[in-house]
C-alpha cells in the first residue's frame, strides 16, 4: 500500500491494541495472531504514519468491573453465552480491559497519539465502536476528528470482526472516507472476519 505523503485531512485510528486482546500478553480475550510480531509491526507502521505527518488517534476499551458484558456479572452464565437485554443481543465475555488494570493498557508508546478515546465506560452498554456505545451514546471521537478537519481515516487494530468492523462502519455512516489496513488487523474467527471484510468492502471501504 502506498500512503500519500500529502496529509490531506487524513488521520489514523488505532483500535483497541490492548493487553487483554493479545496473545503476546496472555490476555483474557486474546485474539489469534495478536502476538509479539504483530505488536511490533503495528508500532512500526504507526510510527511511520506519524512521521509522514498523519495525526494518530487510539480507542481504548475501558470497562468498569460491573460491566454488563462480563459473564461473571450474571448468575449461572458462562463465557460467550448470548443473552437478550432490553431487546438487544449481548455476548457475555470474560472480564477484560477493566479500568486502571494493567491489562487495559495500550501496548504502544502513548506519545504517538494525539488523543486516546476511551469506550465502554457505561456499565449498562457494550461499546464495540470507537464512535458510539450500544446505547448510541457518543464517545467523543467524531467531534475530535471533525474539529480537526479530518475527512479520511486509516483504521487498523483489534479485532477485525468486532471493534474494528464497528468503528469502520460507524465512520462510513458519519461520512468519513475509510481505508482499512488488513495486515495490521487480527480477527477473532475466520468466518466472522471474512464476513466483516466483505461488509466493509460493500460499504465502500478501501481495504489494503
Amino acid at each position: 500500500m502506498q500512503i500519500n505523503t500529502k496529509q490531506d485531512h487524513t488521520a489514523v485510528v488505532v483500535v483497541d491494541i490492548q493487553a487483554d486482546f493479545t496473545q503476546a500478553m496472555q490476555g483474557s480475550l486474546a485474539v489469534g495472531g495478536a502476538d509479539r510480531e504483530y505488536l511490533d509491526a503495528t508500532e512500526t507502521q504507526t510510527r511511520r504514519l506519524k512521521a509522514l505527518g498523519y495525526p494518530v488517534y487510539a480507542t481504548q476499551d475501558w470497562h468498569p468491573a460491573n460491566h454488563i458484558s462480563f459473564y461473571s456479572n450474571h448468575d449461572n452464565a458462562k463465557p460467550y453465552d448470548v443473552i437478550e437485554i432490553e431487546g438487544r443481543q449481548q455476548v457475555l465475555w470474560p472480564p477484560h480491559c477493566i479500568q486502571d488494570s494493567p491489562n487495559a493498557r495500550i501496548l504502544m508508546d502513548e506519545s504517538l497519539f494525539t488523543a486516546i478515546v476511551k469506550k465502554g465506560m457505561d456499565p449498562a452498554f457494550d461499546s464495540y465502536s470507537g464512535f458510539f456505545d450500544d446505547g448510541k451514546k457518543e464517545t467523543g471521537l467524531a467531534d475530535i476528528l471533525k474539529n480537526a478537519g479530518i475527512k479520511k481515516l486509516i483504521i487498523y487494530g483489534l479485532a477485525t470482526d468486532y471493534c474494528v468492523r464497528a468503528t469502520v462502519m460507524d465512520a462510513i455512516m458519519l461520512g468519513f472516507d475509510v481505508t482499512l489496513i488488513k495486515d495490521l488487523c487480527r480477527g477473532v474467527a475466520p468466518e466472522t472476519t471474512a464476513a466483516a471484510l466483505e461488509e466493509m468492502k460493500a460499504a465502500g471501504v478501501d481495504i489494503c
